[in-house]
């Protein structure tokens, strides 16, 4: 299984970036409808499919890391 974030959204098309960060763009057609810059979406066996679960997790991460930059300039 391949794991891909969606880095960006352009026209009828999507930009992909792999765990590697490596990039590949696709027809927005053969994505699933719902994406967003920041999904990720999993590439097995012929299929794609959002990782709802995964997305979170990683949105959640960043949200964290934020507040801590946030709280750490925020105390200068």
């Amino acid at each position: 299984m391949k794991k891909f974030t969606v880095d960006r959204l352009e026209g009828d098309r999507a930009v992909l970036e792999c765990e590697n960060g490596d990039t590949a763009v696709f027809d927005r057609k053969s994505l699933p409808g719902s994406i967003r810059e920041g999904d990720v979406l999993c590439f097995e066996e012929g299929s794609c499919y959002l990782n709802a679960e995964e997305t979170e997790r990683r949105s959640q991460r960043i949200k964290e890391l934020m507040d801590r930059l946030l709280a750490q300039n925020s105390g200068r």
